[in-house]
């Protein structure tokens, strides 16, 4: 992507665009936690637990919830790009600068 540079340290889960406003998030989802929440990393990607389970598109509405009231956006800014039916997603948020620093203090 030109333009866009590495928010985290030595993983690429998350990049952002400045250009373009975008955040995009590398996620492997682990549906039907007991809680939602953020796990730390697998792999090159940033876990996320979700409490819903993976059927009838529950786990992916509440994961675009998830991440809304996590990071303060509204749900219209959030889109899965890939990975909508698997554990494996690529999501895109549509936000400032001022979101990529919430997240690293999350993570």
């Amino acid at each position: 992507m030109r333009g866009s540079r590495l928010v985290t340290g030595g993983s690429n889960w998350c990049r952002y665009d400045p250009v373009a406003r975008r955040l995009t998030l590398t996620l492997h989802i682990q549906a039907g936690a007991r809680c939602s929440e953020i796990a730390g990393l697998h792999g090159d990607a940033l876990k996320l637990r979700i409490a819903a389970p993976a059927v009838d598109n529950k786990a992916n509405a509440a994961l675009i919830e998830f991440l809304s009231e996590t990071l303060g956006v509204p749900r219209s800014s959030i889109t899965i790009r890939h990975g909508a039916t698997g554990r494996s997603k690529v999501v895109e948020i549509t936000c400032g600068p001022e979101i990529v620093s919430r997240l690293g203090k999350l993570s």
